[in-house]
């Protein structure tokens, strides 16, 4: 549960993230107010969510983690592996 909101969550920091890339890689320090006025937070905040969302559809689809886990178990004297199931 916490993995999918932690990708999520980092997914949706992305382009918040790239802004500040931007403006550190310009030598300019990124954390002024100036620099994250309205229209710039709406639009990276739009972009988040887009990405947040073709992220976890992309994740859903390509099913990587179908079914429940089953942690790793010793059966019959042998280490059995974690697995989906």
């Amino acid at each position: 549960m916490w993995r999918a909101i932690v990708e999520t969550a980092l997914l949706f920091l992305t382009p918040f993230v790239a802004y500040a890339l931007f403006h550190l890689l310009q030598r300019r320090w990124p954390f002024v107010r100036e620099l994250w006025h309205g229209r710039i937070v709406s639009l990276l905040t739009i972009a988040g969510l887009l990405i947040a969302i073709v992220g976890v559809v992309t994740f859903g689809l390509t099913g990587l983690n179908q079914g429940a886990y089953v942690p790793a178990h010793v059966e019959n004297g042998k280490l059995t592996p974690g697995r989906f199931e």
